[in-house]
């Protein structure tokens, strides 16, 4: 019992100089967690569901950044995010409110402006500058006709492939 009381005492002191340089996040909800939601984590979060502004590795069941983000985000379920720079990885679903550059990788992805590369089941985009879309539904919102600017652009829907330069 004793080992198990320091253990827990040593975790908690590492927290706490964690929490100090915001390079560490662990939540349960974005309510209950180490730094409050507006805090930017620069490092590590790790949560069932976390939600900040972040320039971090990611991993939870459901992950949210807020503001402009960047990384690599691992969610179980999903990933959401404001502005989102790098990598998001979910099995269920990506969605970008803002601006997605990098790389959505889910079922579903979802982006108000892409530039980079969705790969799901679904991908949609409502504004693309310059992005591909790799699944077996792909919607780019902003473009208007079918196949009349090829190469630049394909359609606004398409399956297996879809593109915009």
């Amino acid at each position: 019992m004793k080992k198990w009381l320091l253990t827990l005492l040593f975790c908690l002191i590492s927290t706490g100089a964690f929490a100090a340089s915001n390079s560490f996040q662990a939540s349960i909800t974005p309510d209950l967690a180490i730094h409050p939601r507006g805090t930017r984590i620069g490092g590590v979060s790790l949560g069932i569901w976390s939600e900040n502004p972040q320039d971090a590795l990611t991993l939870g069941i459901v992950n949210g950044s807020t503001g402009t983000s960047s990384g690599l985000s691992l969610g179980f379920l999903a990933n959401y995010a404001q502005n989102y720079k790098g990598l998001q990885l979910a099995f269920l679903a990506n969605y970008a409110s803002g601006t997605a550059t990098g790389v959505q990788g889910a079922a579903f992805n979802y982006a108000t402006k892409l530039h980079g590369l969705q790969l799901g089941f679904i991908n949609f985009a409502d504004t693309c500058d310059k992005g591909v879309q790799i699944g077996i539904l792909n919607i780019m919102n902003q473009t208007k006709g079918w196949f009349t600017d090829l190469p630049n652009e394909v359609a606004p829907g398409m399956v297996f492939i879809n593109w915009r330069y």
